[in-house]
C-alpha cells in the first residue's frame, strides 16, 4: 500500500499474490498443470499481454469449428475466446457453444442464469460451485481483501449495510457485478447514460435474490453521496469521474482501462485502488482450476462404490 497520510492506494498486485497462493495450493493437488486454450480471431493486441498458456489465432469464420474441437479435446481443461469477434448475436452463440465444463470465462447460459438467481452451486450437494465472470469475481476479491466484507455476518449476506454505487452497465461487466454486489447483501446503484437503477434483496436483506428498482430522476449527484463504496468502469479516456460527489472516507475501485478517478480521489477516499487487471489474471487462472475440480469431482461421484444400504 501507498498513499497520502489519509488515503491509502492499493496496486492489484497486492491482491493477486494472495490469490495466487490458493490457486497455487489447489494446483498442487493436481496430476498435471491444466492446460488453457486461447482462441484469437481479432486483432486486439492486449489478447497477447499477461498470459502463459496455448494462444491459437484463427480464422474469425473458422472458429466455431475450432471451439466445437476443443470441446471434445480431453487435454483441453479450459477455454477463452478473445472478444468482439462479429460485434453481434453471433458471438452470443460463440459463448453459448463452449463447453461448460471448459468455460473459465463463466459465459455460459447455466452460469449466467446461476449468477443472477443467486445460485452458488452446479449440484444438489453443493460440491461444485458455479464459475462466475472474471472482472466482476476480481472486483469481489479485492473487496474482500480490503476487508468491505463483513465475515462475521453469514456467507452470503458479507455486505449488509453496505451501499455501492457502480458507473457501467455492461451485460459484460456492470451488470452482473451490481447483481453479485446486491446478492451478498449490498445496496447497489448502477448508472450509465439512461439513468440510475437500483439492485438489492429489500430491507433485511429478506429476498434471497436480488430484484432492480428504476430510479427515475436519478443521478450520480444522488447516489454517489450515498455510497461508501464507488466502481468506475467507463471506457475512454475523455470520462472523468467527479470526485467532489464522493463521500469522506468512501472506497473507491477503477475497473476501467482508462484512469476514471482524477488525482482529487486521493483527497476524499480512504482507499483507492487504481487497477484491476492482474487480479482479473489471477481470477481467470483461479476460475480454470474450479471447473477442474468440478469436472474431477463428477468424476469421482460417478465411481463412487455402491454402499449395502443402498443394495
Amino acid at each position: 500500500m501507498a498513499g497520502t497520510a489519509s488515503c491509502k492506494v492499493v496496486l492489484a498486485g497486492s491482491v493477486a499474490r494472495s490469490l495466487l497462493s490458493e490457486v497455487a495450493e489447489g494446483l498442487s493437488k493436481l496430476s498435471r498443470p491444466p492446460l488453457l486454450v486461447g482462441f484469437l480471431a481479432n486483432s486486439d493486441p492486449a489478447a497477447h499481454i499477461g498470459f502463459s498458456f496455448e494462444l491459437r489465432t484463427v480464422d474469425r469464420e473458422e472458429l466455431e469449428e475450432h471451439i466445437l474441437t476443443a470441446n471434445q479435446d480431453d487435454s483441453i481443461d479450459g477455454i477463452i475466446v478473445y472478444y468482439p469477434i462479429f460485434g453481434n448475436r453471433q458471438d452470443q452463440y460463440l459463448q453459448q457453444i463452449v463447453d461448460i465444463n471448459k468455460d473459465v470465462e463463466g459465459l455460459s447460459h447455466r452460469y449466467i442464469f446461476n449468477m443472477y438467481q443467486n445460485i452458488r452451486f452446479l449440484d444438489d450437494q453443493k460440491l461444485q460451485k458455479s464459475v462466475l465472470p472474471c472482472t466482476p469475481l476480481a472486483v469481489i476479491k479485492i473487496l474482500e481483501y480490503l476487508r468491505v466484507y463483513n465475515t462475521i455476518l453469514s456467507y452470503g449476506n458479507r455486505l449488509h449495510g453496505h451501499s455501492i454505487t457502480v458507473v457501467n452497465r455492461s451485460e459484460v461487466v456492470g451488470r452482473p457485478l451490481a447483481a453479485l454486489l446486491a446478492n451478498d447483501g449490498a445496496c447497489v446503484y448502477s448508472v450509465d447514460v439512461t439513468g440510475v437503477q437500483q439492485f438489492t434483496r429489500g430491507e433485511g436483506i429478506k429476498k434471497h435474490r436480488h430484484e432492480v428498482i428504476e430510479k427515475d430522476g436519478w443521478s450520480l449527484e444522488n447516489c454517489v453521496p450515498l455510497s461508501d463504496v464507488v466502481i468506475s468502469g467507463v471506457p475512454g479516456d475523455a470520462y472523468k469521474f467527479p470526485v467532489n460527489l464522493l463521500r469522506e472516507g468512501a472506497v473507491c475501485i477503477n475497473i476501467s482501462s482508462e484512469k476514471n478517478f482524477g488525482p482529487g480521489v486521493k483527497d476524499k477516499a480512504s482507499i483507492y485502488v487504481p487497477a484491476i487487471g492482474k487480479v482479473t489474471i489471477v481470477v481467470l487462472l483461479r476460475n480454470l482450476l474450479r471447473i477442474v475440480q468440478n469436472r474431477r469431482g463428477m468424476q469421482e461421484k460417478q465411481v463412487e462404490p455402491v454402499k449395502l444400504s443402498d443394495v
